[in-house]
């Protein structure tokens, strides 16, 4: 009995397709579960590329209720959310070490602006826009996917607390209709979509040619200049010498007089 599974129902795109694709370059809006079910391969997994379906998925928002804050070590925080979807998300916080951070320069202690660390002698919290944050609070979030130990994580790019039930509701509603609307369908890219992406690559190939061209001819043109300088200069040294050792001459005739 054949152990073959069947073809999916949906055609894999090349990578250079997926600037068409309407989940490549937005805030995809998933639940922890969708997140976790993600399908990750083998040769995007450097890339952080994952996909649903065919739709290939980068950044993700979600909005859920926080389970636990645990200070992991002096470089990251985790926050794990819980959306009511059968599986939770840790969100990884980046934090700015004392050798990086600088409080005059740096908005905040993190990589995220508006979020902060705070770790005092017997004090640990996460604060939000200058709000610290409990368990019980709700959370829309947005982040670059990650795997860790075969769990998907999100590290944190942005964050903002939900104060409403009108505004959960009004997020899930989002992320359903995203869901029925684009993820729940193959992407597909017409003959015409497809001759349209290869003449904007071909063209941005041209306009990068261009620009090495012009930026190698610069720095030929700076040489050539520097040369000239260079070579003006000696003689110019040159003739100052002669012109000392004349004098200098003309001084010592004048000394034996």
């Amino acid at each position: 009995m054949s152990t073959r599974q069947p073809e999916p129902a949906y055609q894999r795109y090349p990578a250079y397709c997926f600037r068409a694709s309407p989940t490549y370059n937005t805030w995809v809006k998933l639940t922890a579960a969708d997140v976790q079910a993600l399908r990750s391969e083998q040769e995007y997994r450097s890339q952080h590329i994952y996909f649903h379906l065919n739709h290939p998925i980068r950044f993700v928002r979600l909005v859920g209720v926080i389970v636990a804050i645990d200070d992991i070590t002096t470089r990251y925080t985790n926050l794990t959310i819980d959306d009511g979807s059968g599986a939770n998300v840790e969100l990884k916080i980046v934090r700015l070490t004392p050798d990086v951070y600088n409080s005059v320069e740096s908005p905040s202690n993190t990589v995220v602006d508006n979020v902060d660390v705070i770790t005092r002698p017997g004090i640990f919290k996460v604060a939000v826009d200058g709000r610290p944050l409990d368990l019980g609070t709700v959370i829309k979030a947005k982040g670059t996917l990650a795997e860790f130990r075969g769990n998907k994580q999100l590290e944190l790019k942005r964050i903002s607390i939900v104060d409403t039930t009108d505004e959960e509701a009004q997020a899930w509603s989002e992320a359903a209709e995203f869901k029925r609307d684009v993820l729940s369908i193959p992407w597909r890219i017409t003959s015409a979509e497809h001759k349209k992406i290869t003449r904007e690559i071909k063209r941005e190939s041209r306009k990068i040619k261009q620009y090495e061209e012009l930026k190698i001819n610069h720095e030929r043109k700076k040489r050539e200049h520097q040369k000239m300088r260079d070579d003006y200069l000696a003689k110019r040294e040159v003739k100052m010498e002669a012109k000392r050792q004349q004098m200098e001459a003309l001084m010592n005739e004048g000394a034996l007089i």
